[in-house]
């Protein structure tokens, strides 16, 4: 599901770019910075987009399995993973001026299209209940690390939490035959 939701999420992007600027210059790619090498492997002039980590999202944490009935059977789900997903968006231009200005795209984008879901989105993939994107203001000195952490010199940037995103196992955990009668007895003592 992480895949799926920031590959939606990076086709609305371009979806924006495309309307905005008229242009295909500048798509917005899922894309590492650099290589294992430490070679920049991120398309030139163009937005990039990676993940920098994720967290579980504990606030809203389910602790007890579900069930639902599956062919008859009485089906025992493990609880969601619920994930918060922690992106950078970079600009890797030629030109500094068109970097900042594909920057500015992407904020603007963001601030306006903060939140996504099913029913404003109908072609937003199956398994993506939301999408809440928030921006996230880090120090220099954690840009400096972030950077030097992923092995590229800085490029203008814009780090952002996705949240919400829900992983799930549909397999079985424990299949129970139905319920088909109730029986008692009482003991008097």
């Amino acid at each position: 599901m992480i895949d799926v939701a920031l590959k939606f999420l990076t086709e609305e992007l371009n979806a924006y770019l495309l309307a905005r600027t008229a242009l295909s210059f500048g798509k917005a790619s899922l894309s590492p910075v650099v290589d294992e090498a430490g070679k920049w492997k991120a398309a030139t002039d163009s937005l990039g987009c990676f993940l920098l980590g994720l967290e579980e999202e504990r606030y809203t944490k389910e602790h007890l399995p579900s069930h639902i009935y599956r062919a008859g059977q009485k089906v025992q789900l493990q609880p969601p993973l619920k994930l918060n997903l922690n992106v950078m968006f970079f600009a890797h231009f030629q030109n500094y001026e068109q970097a900042l200005k594909y920057l500015s795209l992407l904020l603007t984008f963001f601030q306006r299209y903060g939140a996504f879901n099913p029913a404003q989105y109908p072609g937003m993939p199956v398994g993506l209940e939301k999408l809440i994107v928030e921006l996230q203001s880090p120090s220099y000195e954690q840009l400096n690390q972030i950077w030097a952490f992923i092995g590229g010199k800085y490029l203008p940037s814009a780090l952002y939490k996705i949240r919400m995103t829900v992983l799930q196992d549909d397999a079985e955990s424990d299949v129970m035959p139905p319920l088909h009668d109730i029986r008692y007895t009482l003991v008097r003592t």
